[in-house]
């Protein structure tokens, strides 16, 4: 595992378009037809990764909590598969199950999705606006395995907070760190 941060990038970009496979529909998925009428969280994540298993649940928690007023939740998973076959599109669709993932968990099988959003990582967030223009890119809080911080959610709550209430996003962005996104050769 190599220690990877978010890289910093100017927000306001647009949300790259994608058709993805949907491991738990087992259908392709579109931005389009995912994104939420006030806002949109693009997760980039994975099966095996220490921290991602480490905020997994709060993942669940979060997107159970403001799905219903109109923000959406994508999670991605772009790593080899070759290499890390835990991170499968059959492995990926058990862990949905288990977990009861309230989004869809979509497979990025030719790693183009995790360039075109120049994610870096796992856990790697953005938020996108309701024109699908990017307002954050950051860690979910400041808890990470061994830190002994709960895992609370706070700093993607208070954006989505402030996006519902029409606020300006207030607080800094912090980067989200976690395992690299496993490339293919």
């Amino acid at each position: 595992m190599a220690l990877t941060e978010t890289r910093k990038i100017a927000l306001g970009f647009d949300a790259p378009k994608f058709s993805l496979l949907d491991v738990v529909r087992n259908e392709h998925r579109q931005l389009k037809d995912l994104k939420g009428e006030k806002a949109t969280v693009v997760m980039f994540i994975c099966n095996h990764c220490p921290y991602v298993i480490h905020v997994r649940e709060q993942l669940v928690k979060l997107a159970n909590d403001y799905r219903l007023k109109g923000i959406g939740f994508i999670a991605t998973s772009s790593n080899d598969v070759e290499n890390y076959p835990q991170d499968s599109p059959e492995e990926m669709r058990k862990l949905a199950d288990e977990m009861g993932f309230p989004f869809p968990y979509l497979f990025d099988e030719t790693q183009e999705v995790a360039k075109a959003y120049q994610a870096e990582c796992t856990p790697d967030f953005m938020v996108f606006d309701s024109s699908l223009k990017c307002i954050y890119r950051g860690r979910l809080d400041d808890s990470t395995p061994g830190n002994g911080r709960p895992v609370t959610g706070s700093d993607l709550r208070t954006v989505l907070n402030d996006v519902l209430e029409g606020n300006r996003l207030r607080g800094e962005q912090f980067p989200s760190m976690g395992c690299n996104i496993k490339w293919k050769a």
